[in-house]
């Protein structure tokens, strides 16, 4: 079910919400907006759990900006690359739950386990960058000032973009850690809310839910093929 909620946002144009959120934000950061791809990055794992989606989708939304801006290639690879492997980590992982499966372990302790240092591996991923754009980064203009050109009233309507993804994000992990709800509860939640916000921001037809839930089974199916033969 998360890999589902995963697919309907990557379809839906939720991804482009976020990076409109939060790129006025970071271009006085040094790196400037090569940090969406880490943020980004950070929050497209938690609410799909997937590395792969992860890198497929902030890539898809910030790599082609970042070369018409003339940001550094090798880093804005680099820092996507780095930063999907994230969603091995924050929940809710699909790798945690294969690891919780397989070794009989509790999903919701492995998410627990998972949320603090994926936040310590992103903030680190931050902290890299900035030390590289300060020694390297003067010469391509990323320690500089605020080039967006909106003032701190467009910053904010920029960031209400943002409320539908943290709203998804923070209902999920609250049900799972507050006891509300188990993981796969969580996740059943989590595809009707991706639908309903999908929809109210007039992103959602039949064809993006019969082509994200083939692509949700295409997955499923190869994690219980890999489940499988370990098991054999």
């Amino acid at each position: 079910m998360f890999i589902w909620m995963g697919e309907i946002l990557f379809r839906s144009g939720l991804a482009d919400n976020m990076f409109r959120g939060l790129s006025p934000w970071l271009n006085r950061l040094p790196g400037r907006l090569l940090h969406t791809n880490i943020i980004g990055s950070g929050m497209f794992a938690a609410v799909c759990g997937s590395s792969a989606a992860t890198c497929a989708t902030v890539g898809k939304m910030t790599l082609p900006e970042l070369e018409r801006r003339g940001y550094d290639s090798n880093m804005a690879i680099g820092t996507l690359a780095s930063a999907s492997t994230l969603g091995l980590l924050i929940p809710p992982s699909i790798v945690l739950i294969v690891y919780g499966v397989v070794t009989e372990q509790s999903i919701s302790r492995l998410f627990m386990a998972g949320i603090g240092p994926g936040l310590m591996i992103l903030a680190l991923f931050m902290s890299y960058l900035i030390v590289w754009a300060l020694l390297k980064g003067n010469r391509e203009g990323l320690t500089g000032e605020d080039e967006s050109g909106m003032s701190f009233g467009e910053k904010l309507r920029n960031t209400w973009s943002l409320m539908p993804i943290l709203l998804l994000i923070g209902g999920i992990i609250f049900s799972i850690y507050g006891g509300l709800a188990s993981p796969t509860e969580a996740a059943a939640v989590g595809v009707v809310l991706s639908i309903v916000i999908a929809r109210f921001n007039g992103h959602f037809d039949r064809a993006i839910f019969k082509s994200s839930l083939f692509a949700a089974v295409r997955t499923a199916c190869m994690i219980a093929f890999i489940i499988a033969g370990r098991l054999s």
